[in-house]
């Protein structure tokens, strides 16, 4: 029976492509995920407008890193959702996050975003 000698690995040639994709795979696995922070005023009524107020990213651990638009305010947080009580504290203002999606589209379902 004839053995096979363990080839070197300096002889094989490098895969590129194979190393990309498990590049690219390792990125959209540990990627934040995108939220934006809207203001909203006079909700419910023919006067209403909003605007968007800050953007973040949301982490595994359910961390949280939201920046002001116009980069005046930036925060850790221990959640997403924190950042609606920075931003909706004042009278008359309401807050909600919107989840980005760059395949779809956004959305105000945080599971639909994912």
């Amino acid at each position: 029976m004839a053995t096979v000698a363990p080839q070197d690995p300096s002889s094989t040639p490098f895969d590129f492509g194979a190393f990309d994709n498990e590049v690219r795979a390792l990125v959209l696995d540990t990627a934040p995920r995108l939220f934006a922070v809207v203001q909203e005023y006079d909700r419910g009524t023919e006067y209403a407008d909003g605007h968007v107020a800050a953007w973040g990213m949301a982490y595994d651990d359910g961390t949280a890193y939201v920046i002001g638009v116009g980069g005046t305010v930036a925060m850790s947080l221990g959640s997403p959702e924190r950042a609606l009580w920075h931003y909706g504290r004042r009278k008359g203002i309401f807050a909600r996050l919107v989840w980005l999606d760059p395949g779809a589209g956004a959305t105000f379902a945080r599971a639909e975003a994912a």
